[in-house]
Order: structure tokens, then sequence, then C-alpha cells
């Protein structure tokens, strides 16, 4: 009687390569992977325009393509930035009492960054400044 055939069977037998469980966790890390990566990538969609004009004074960026606008007020340093602005191409326009007075067209907005639009004038000033030749 030969017992070498009976202790073999009894043994645990190890598979060579890669389990069904094994290939299932990587799947899922590589799934979770790619899209943690992909929003991370979503996050950088927008930039922004900021600068100087004079304080309390209205200044608007226009998207010439999309027709996005956005809004602020000069703070009381003169300062203003209007940030998550879709990529495209901008009107900036300063306005004093509601009306337009002075407009930077053609203003690129990048994603992921700012782009400096100054009104350089005074409070009440600016519409006699442009106007001027």
């Amino acid at each position: 009687m030969n017992n070498n055939s009976s202790l073999s069977s009894n043994r645990p037998r190890h598979r060579r390569g890669f389990s069904l469980r094994s290939l299932a966790m990587a799947a899922v890390i590589g799934v979770c992977g790619a899209a943690g990566s992909a929003a991370i990538h979503a996050q950088a969609t927008a930039g922004n325009v900021f600068g100087k004009a004079p304080a309390g004074d209205t200044i608007t960026a226009q998207s010439t393509t999309s027709g996005v606008q956005r809004q602020v007020q000069a703070d009381a340093k003169g300062r203003y930035s209007i940030g998550q602005l879709p990529v495209g191409v901008y009107t900036v326009t300063l306005e004093e009492d509601g009306r337009p007075v002075v407009k930077h067209v053609n203003v690129p907005v990048v994603v992921g960054r700012g782009i400096k639009v100054d009104f350089d004038c005074a409070q009440g000033q600016c519409a006699e400044l442009a106007s001027k030749p």
C-alpha cells in the first residue's frame, strides 16, 4: 500500500498567479485612483481678474464668447478681484454711478492664473480720462 497518495490529497493547494480577489482589489484601487485624479484636474478650470480701481466703483468682467458676467466693487484701498471666471476672453469694465466709463477689451483668462487689469484714475475722474484723445 502506498501512503504517499493519501498524504498529498490533504495538503492545501497553492495556486500560482493572481487570485480573483487580488484582481478585484487591483481594479477597485485603479478605478478610485483614476477618479481621484480626474477630480483634481476638474477643479482647475477657472482663472481670475484682479487689479486697482477707484474705491467703491464697480468692476464687471463679461465673457465675449459665452456671456458669463461677474461683478464686484473695489474695496476701500482700491483693490478688486473677480475669481472663478471660466476660461475665455473677457471685457472688463469700470462703472461709476451705474454707467460704464472705461473698458479693457480682449482680456484673456487662463486656467489657474490671474491677470492684472488696473484702472488708473481717481474717483469720479475716470470718464474724463477715457474721453481724452
